[in-house]
């Protein structure tokens, strides 16, 4: 399971996933849409709260997670919901680091 693995180093000399490879590990995900930004494929979620206090909360809990995996989404927190957006900067595409942290930030949605 993606849950249970552990981001690699990844650098400018890292390959993008291809298509094929994104979908198959898309699947494996839960609501998560893959968009594009300048041409910049990305993992995005929303997740809902009840109030702005708990979204607060996940939002901590989702950049602990980024500093212990070494890879930094981007994180948007508004009044009962947070947008965290995965990628790749280095490889300006996506790695399975990215699809390994969404699983992740589902799993801290759970707790």
């Amino acid at each position: 399971m993606l849950n249970d693995m552990k981001c690699e180093a990844c650098g400018i000399d890292s390959v993008a996933l291809s298509e094929e490879e994104q979908s198959v590990l898309l699947r494996q995900l839960i609501e998560w849409k893959l968009n594009h930004h300048d041409d910049i494929p990305q993992l995005e979620k929303v997740y809902s709260f009840k109030n702005y206090k708990l979204a607060w909360a996940f939002a901590n809990r989702v950049s602990e997670l980024a500093e212990l995996e070494g890879h930094h989404p981007a994180i948007l927190l508004e009044w009962g919901k947070v947008t965290v957006t995965w990628w790749s900067h280095s490889i300006r595409g996506l790695h399975k680091n990215d699809f390994i942290c969404a699983a992740k930030c589902d799993a801290l949605n759970l707790s």
